[in-house]
């Protein structure tokens, strides 16, 4: 792998954080500090705890696995208040998390630089998300409460031949836990905080005779929006209105068969995110507190996103395990957003109204095992697909000018895959060499029409777009690793990634509707080195990493007056350079300390624009900090007979970014949040324990941008802004 002069001067500012701050952790140690999981072991001397994942679609150590990845198990999640998947950002460096500017609960999520701005459902995302290993399509609704979560793990950088269904930036797994058979548990959690702040969280875990169990868990949550709506309908921009469910049931009927159901619903009431006025770079505005009186009738938003997942695994023994994973998920999204009421005429720039309804169905088998004695593992598989989806768009102008959009997507895909890793015992099993490759083929329709209503009343009907296409990928991984010590290991991996085409709902032509935009691709270079040292208590892992970026999806403004026409072409090419740097340390068994930094260095080379010249000097990367940090301080103090106290304190650092790929004025300017919890446990009421915990997030009260785009004027953006001081307290009861 290449590396250029960017990339060599955050090596040495790595090194240095190395040399100087070796009592740090990692991102993806955050989990691995002192957190006791299923499948956990703590090593001898009370050293810095192992955590299994699934990464490679089977368990295996974290230190063990060679790919860039970070993972948080539920104990991490709840230690630092993390509720949904936006809290993920200040966890994990070089993975980004916005909100969709017409929908807050729809986000937005970039891996080392590589993700989709855009929400179309003729459009897929570039970073998978996966829920119990079931592909999630669409990423409305992803902002909901996260329910009972035992791991989240994400993948860095294209995932190739196991996580192939449109990986270019990487995938993100949640992991609920399973029913827990022969034993009752419940568990209640309360929490209060400013902005009329509340959370519930109930969860009960039945036992039914020795071979069954059923889980039932439940989560409220509420919360004011830091913006006053001085207009008609609600009283706040921002509010959070969220209910989730879930219900689960394991059962083993004989040795070696693990059958589990789930089911899971999230509905989500939070009214429109306030779209403030901003600015262009470097030049600042306070945090606003109150809209316009020119707001007229904003309603809430209406998400309902649920699902089911029926998993079964049989061992047959020899090493061999069949899994097979069906699931079938639906979401109803209306969500509502005005755009600059009083702030350029008496009524809004324009305000819009989406109603998005989408159902999939995937069904994926599995053939996880060994031979050899061990020397050879492999994972074979077979995948199916398949969704539709149809959007009711009205966008009324601030001139009267009205647009009704109808547009429908129905996507079938069908893939094959297998990944082996042989470790020769002529190598005393330090060397393993992975190889395995992914078999896609995808089928893409849409349909569109447009209806526009001028002020005076004209109707005017757009020609009707139809769009049919086909693609076909193969995507290969190769890694090499290898033992240099029982805990010091390094690795060498190349992998492609593959999102396929679809269609632009916003072309400037039903001609260009209907030809619709091809694939893109990312080879990705990486080397890394893991390592735990110092009697396991000191971690070191690196990951250097470069990508191969081609025939990006993307969007040129075809129409300088109008910023809502873009055509998508398949007119990229990139290069994007950078590392990933995680650190733990563990000086004393009640002292952990953590940092994580990630350097993304990405440029564009080559985009071609309608007349075919190379503009790339007019384009950057958006939602890309070229550094991003996250540090830590967790210390137990001595048990006492009131309980044991513990305090957490986290600072996560985000440099500039840009916030559009086509104007380079379009800047988000870069931010510290500073955290702390702290934590009574194990406090004795009756035969059971009570755990309390004090926190307070963004300590500093900062005002910071989390996202800003274009809204048609010369100089003025739109921007969300992230909440201002928050504070509370948790209350949960073990029984």
């Amino acid at each position: 792998m290449r590396l250029d002069r960017t990339t060599r001067r955050p090596l040495a500012y790595a090194a240095a954080l190395l040399c100087a701050a070796s009592p740090i952790v990692s991102t993806s140690a955050l989990a691995q500090a002192n957190d006791q999981n299923d499948g956990e072991a703590t090593p001898s001397g009370g050293g810095i705890a192992d955590i299994v994942v699934t990464a490679q679609r089977r368990e295996e150590s974290l230190q063990k696995t060679p790919i860039s990845v970070a993972a948080l198990t539920g104990e991490a999640l709840e230690a630092r208040g993390i509720t949904s998947i936006s809290g993920l950002q200040s966890q994990v460096p070089n993975l980004q998390l916005t909100p969709h500017p017409n929908s807050a609960t729809t986000a937005r999520v970039f891996i080392r630089g590589v993700g989709n701005l855009d929400d179309q459902i003729t459009q897929d995302p570039s970073v998978a998300i996966y829920l119990d290993g079931i592909y999630v399509g669409r990423s409305q609704g992803l902002s909901s409460e996260v329910a009972e979560i035992e791991r989240i793990e994400v993948l860095r950088g294209p995932q190739g031949s196991l996580y192939g269904r449109n990986a270019t930036g990487g995938a993100i797994n949640f992991v609920s836990r399973a029913p827990q058979l022969g034993a009752f548990e419940a568990k209640q959690t309360f929490s209060l905080g400013n902005y009329d702040m509340f959370r519930a969280r109930t969860r009960v875990n039945i036992p039914i005779g020795e071979t069954l169990a059923v889980e039932l868990g439940y989560v409220h949550a509420r919360k004011n929006g830091f913006v006053e709506n001085a207009g008609t309908s609600v009283s706040r921009f921002g509010d959070q209105r969220r209910d989730g469910y879930r219900a689960a049931v394991r059962w083993q009927p004989a040795a070696g068969i693990d059958l589990r159901y789930a089911y899971d619903r999230s509905d989500i009431a939070d009214t429109p995110a306030f779209i403030a006025p901003v600015p262009l770079y470097p030049v600042n505005t306070p945090r606003p507190i109150r809209g316009s009186t020119a707001v007229a009738n904003l309603k809430p938003n209406n998400v309902r996103a649920q699902g089911h997942n029926l998993t079964a695994e049989f061992d047959l023994g020899t090493d061999t395990v069949v899994r097979s994973l069906t699931g079938y998920r639906k979401i109803h999204n209306i969500s509502n957003q005005n755009y600059f009421a009083g702030v350029v005429g008496p009524v809004a720039l324009f305000t819009n109204r989406f109603d998005d309804s989408q159902d999939q169905f995937s069904q994926e088998l599995q053939l996880v095992g060994s031979v050899l004695e061990g020397q050879l593992e492999y994972v074979l598989g077979a995948y199916y697909f398949e969704e539709s989806a149809d959007t009711h768009a009205v966008t009324i102008a601030a001139n009267g000018r009205r647009t009704d959009r109808a547009v429908t997507a129905a996507n079938t895909a069908y893939a094959v895959y297998g990944q082996a890793t042989w470790s020769p015992a002529a190598m005393d099993d330090r060397l393993h060499v992975t190889a395995g490759a992914r078999w896609s083929r995808d089928e893409r329709n849409a349909t569109l029409q447009d209806r526009i209503t001028a002020g005076d009343g004209t109707l005017t009907v757009l020609p009707a777009g139809k769009g049919s296409n086909t693609f076909t990928n193969v995507s290969p991984t190769l890694i090499l690793a290898y033992d240099f010590a029982p805990r010091i290991n390094g690795y060498a991996k190349v992998s492609r990634g593959y999102k396929t085409g679809g269609f632009n709902v916003r072309a400037s032509t039903t001609q260009r509707f209907n030809e619709g935009f091809g694939p893109e691709n990312l080879t990705g270079y990486e080397i890394g080195l893991k390592s735990d040292l110092l009697d396991n208590r000191l971690r070191v892992n690196l990951a250097l990493f470069h990508s191969d970026y081609r025939d990006i999806q993307i969007n040129v403004q075809s129409d300088p007056g109008n910023p809502t026409r873009t055509d998508v072409l398949n007119a990229g090419k990139a290069r994007i350079n950078g590392l990933e740097l995680d650190l733990t340390a563990k000086p004393t068994d009640d002292l952990t300390l953590t940092a994580s930094y990630g350097y993304t260095d990405a440029k564009y080379l080559r985009i071609e624009g309608l007349n075919g010249q190379n503009i790339a000097g007019a384009f950057a990367f958006t939602n890309i900090p070229r550094h991003s940090l996250a540090t830590g301080i967790d210390y137990a103090f001595a048990r006492t007979t009131f309980g044991t106290f513990a305090a957490a304190v986290n600072y996560s650092l985000q440099d500039k970014a840009f916030a559009s790929s086509g104007d380079r004025r379009m800047m988000l300017p870069g931010y510290g949040l500073l955290d702390a919890r702290l934590t009574v446990s194990d406090i004795p009421v009756g035969t059971h324990n009570l755990r309390l915990s004090f926190w307070g997030r963004n300590l500093t009260d900062t005002d910071y941008l989390v996202t800003s785009g274009s809204v048609g004027l010369p100089t003025t953006v739109g921007g969300i802004f992230g909440e201002p001081r928050s504070y509370g307290v948790d209350l949960t009861a073990t029984f």
